[in-house]
């Protein structure tokens, strides 16, 4: 991009893009322009140039939107973690269903035969899951801990985090101070967040082994905080609590009478709330009978599974990442779940030949990571199964996906629709019904 300096303008905002930019057309030419809206005039200024576009800067809105609200968040715009707290969340939650559904038409050549209701949850105080980039920043004499700032490398100074669970929320500035304090401050380049049902634990990557002096201050931080302190001085699998002995975090479901437990960093959804109503959803569009056998394709450490086995005759959970099976068959056996069985697989690669790669089943449950499910999809469409739902965490892979089960697996796409399963950000959570 070739960086200009030109003088204000004025102009029509008529779209947003996928990024949550405005989008103005100055003599046939598209310009992009953080913070507007459609519907606006504005005062923007040019500041890059590319051959297919512009990208500009907002100087001052003379029309507002409707949908336009004020920010909660003093730190937004600066922040990278929110994009879109300028629009009301029912304007926000529009935007992703005309995301969804033009990826599904442009990506898929597939449309829904129904567009389901927006499936909401909290929009603030949400997210238990996070990671915060940690910086000492000698200009500052100081160090900050928070997400990066908008379309930059630095860490974002703040000062708390509005969409951040309790007590995680109000963790950011003696998080800053607890660093700044140890002997290794310069060495704690991130902190992970996650927030159980019981705990809120925080894994602190350190690139050089803590002083006893340091040990002593994280033990009183732990001591004068509601938080369960981990180390991380290598991979995920160097992750160890500082107080041996810390109990296992947990989660529940309590419309299914399942409690889950986890690993610190283990992938669990970000939005507690948002995510027993998402499963809920799922069962029900599942159209589940007792004597169903499921696969569950992507299984984690038995989100859906273990729910699903409390519906259903059997439920086979196939999941990548061996740690994660090991959790959840710890799981089923906690939660009396005799008839959820689960195994490791390559998802995103050969299946293989495995027993319950060849079986039969009445349903699947798709829950893949962005990259989407294609290789396991002539799976799908050899097992049987009557009906299929997917939950995406991107529309463009989903989209993809639709298009594949629609015009070679024999599938129609029956439903789809939004879950806000990451308020105020761009993220598109969706949810997709396919019936044979």
């Amino acid at each position: 991009m070739k960086r200009i300096s030109a003088a204000p303008e004025e102009a029509d905002i008529v779209d947003l893009s996928h990024e949550a930019r405005g989008v103005a057309r100055l003599a046939g030419k598209a310009v992009f322009v953080p913070d507007a809206l459609p519907g606006e005039r504005i005062v923007l200024r040019r500041v890059g140039r590319r051959r297919n576009y512009d990208e500009a800067v907002l100087e001052q809105v003379l029309s507002p939107s409707p949908d336009r609200v004020t920010a909660a968040c003093p730190h937004f715009g600066v922040c990278g973690g929110c994009a879109l707290q300028h629009l009301a969340p029912a304007a926000q939650l529009a935007f992703k269903q005309t995301q969804l559904l033009e990826n599904l038409v442009r990506l898929g050549s597939v449309e829904p035969e129904r567009v389901l209701e927006p499936l909401t949850g909290p929009v603030w105080g949400y997210r238990r899951r996070a990671r915060l980039g940690v910086k000492y920043v000698p200009r500052k004499g100081r160090v900050l801990v928070g997400f990066r700032e908008r379309s930059s490398p630095f860490v974002a100074d703040l000062h708390d985090c509005r969409v951040l669970a309790p007590p995680a929320d109000q963790l950011i500035e003696p998080l800053a101070a607890l660093v700044a304090s140890l002997s290794i401050a310069t060495r704690v380049p991130q902190v992970e967040v996650a927030v159980a049902d019981d705990a809120c634990a925080l894994v602190l990557r350190v690139l050089d082994a803590p002083t006893a002096a340091d040990l002593e201050q994280l033990r009183r931080f732990e001591a004068d905080h509601p938080v369960r302190l981990y180390l991380q001085p290598g991979g995920a699998g160097t992750v160890a609590p500082l107080r041996p002995g810390t109990p296992a975090l947990h989660y529940s479901l309590a419309a299914f009478g399942i409690r889950l437990e986890f690993e610190p960093t283990d992938f669990i959804q970000v939005n507690g709330a948002l995510n027993e109503a998402m499963v809920i959803r799922a069962l029900e569009l599942l159209g589940l009978e007792p004597d169903h056998a499921v696969l569950d394709l992507f299984c984690g450490l038995g989100n859906f599974s273990l729910p699903l086995a409390t519906r259903v005759r059997e439920v086979i959970g196939v999941e990548g990442d061996a740690a994660l099976v090991g959790r959840a068959r710890s799981n089923a056996t906690r939660n009396l779940r005799a008839n959820a069985a689960f195994h490791v697989a390559d998802l995103c690669g050969d299946a293989g030949d495995e027993p319950w790669s060849t079986r039969r089943f009445d349903r699947v449950l798709l829950d893949p990571p962005r990259v989407g499910a294609r290789e396991v999809l002539p799976l799908v469409g050899r097992c049987g199964a009557g009906r299929v739902v997917y939950i995406s965490c991107h529309p463009g892979s989903l989209a993809r996906d639709a298009g594949i089960l629609v015009r070679e697996h024999g599938f129609r796409l029956a439903a789809a629709g939004v879950m806000d399963m990451f308020p105020h950000t761009t993220h598109v959570e969706a949810i997709a019904v396919f019936d044979r």
